[in-house]
């Protein structure tokens, strides 16, 4: 499970959120045997989303974050509830490219940066919020960023990583995000400033031992910061064999009955969590008639 840490200024001007997910990404490289550089992307991408979950007011409300850069590893996706749990996916996830030009995983490259991120936050209204913005690097963070100051108006600090063993397993992951409310001073931004400038890349911090409190009060140092709460979010799917029917349902009858006529069992697989559920000819034919 995860270790997320928030934390708020004395004056409540500006909070800091950290999240230890190494089992978290361990998960992900496990269910979706991702290469390298997809683990390092799809990582970032479903950390950021659980750190943006457990923001989320209502007990039911949840935040898909999905992202459409032109890369090798196509389409990633990641969804996470209000206490962080998260699940995500990705279209191709084995891409093998060089290193970048500073000799780390090249996570710009796999996903790409001529497309958008787009934020859908479901929090119980008729509709939806949903935010879409150019990716700036395809880096991930400075995407989250970016949307942020973009489309909510909320300086913003995002720091995402994944650090990742020859043998793939994962060996250190995290990330954080630090915004100012409106009411922040100058004092209180430069204070902020001059904190970011000092640390150091969230991944190489948690795989020393230092620990999401620990980093918090590295980034709200000065600011008297007090804790507000703490959360273990895992990688959790909640797919089901009933989630699965409505879906095949929504297909249409003439394609369902397409797929009964073959006279072939027919396997579903979840794309968050790999699990397969099989329908037989008989069962499609039931849900023709729901």
């Amino acid at each position: 499970m995860g270790n997320l840490y928030r934390a708020i200024s004395a004056d409540g001007s500006v909070f800091a959120e950290v999240l230890d997910a190494k089992d978290i990404v361990s998960e992900i490289e496990r269910i979706h045997k991702t290469s390298a550089v997809v683990t390092a992307g799809l990582g970032r991408l479903t950390i950021a989303a659980s750190l943006m979950g457990y923001m989320l007011k209502g007990e039911d409300d949840s935040v898909t974050l999905r992202v459409d850069g032109g890369g090798p590893a196509g389409q990633l996706v990641a969804v996470a509830d209000s206490r962080g749990n998260v699940k995500s996916c990705v279209n191709n996830p084995v891409v093998e490219i060089p290193l970048n030009a500073q000799g780390k995983l090249d996570v710009g490259g796999a996903v790409g940066s001529d497309g958008t991120l787009s934020v859908v936050k479901d929090m119980g209204l008729k509709e939806p919020y949903v935010g879409v913005i150019p990716l700036v690097s395809g880096e991930i963070a400075e995407d989250i960023a970016s949307y942020y100051a973009t489309s909510e108006q909320i300086p913003t600090v995002c720091s995402l990583g994944v650090l990742v063993n020859p043998d793939l397993s994962v060996k250190s992951a995290g990330g954080f995000l630090v915004q100012l409310l409106p009411f922040a001073d100058e004092k209180c931004i430069d204070v902020i400033e001059k904190n970011i400038a000092g640390i150091r890349p969230v991944s190489a911090m948690l795989d020393e031992g230092i620990t999401p409190e620990e980093i918090a009060g590295m980034l709200l140092d000065g600011l008297e910061p007090n804790v507000l709460d703490t959360a273990e979010p895992v990688y959790k799917c909640d797919c089901s064999r009933e989630r699965t029917e409505r879906v095949l349902i929504s297909i249409g009858k003439d394609e369902l009955k397409a797929i009964a006529d073959e006279g072939r069992d027919t396997a579903v697989s979840c794309h968050f969590c790999g699990k397969e559920y099989v329908f037989t000819p008989d069962e499609i034919r039931k849900l023709m008639g729901e």
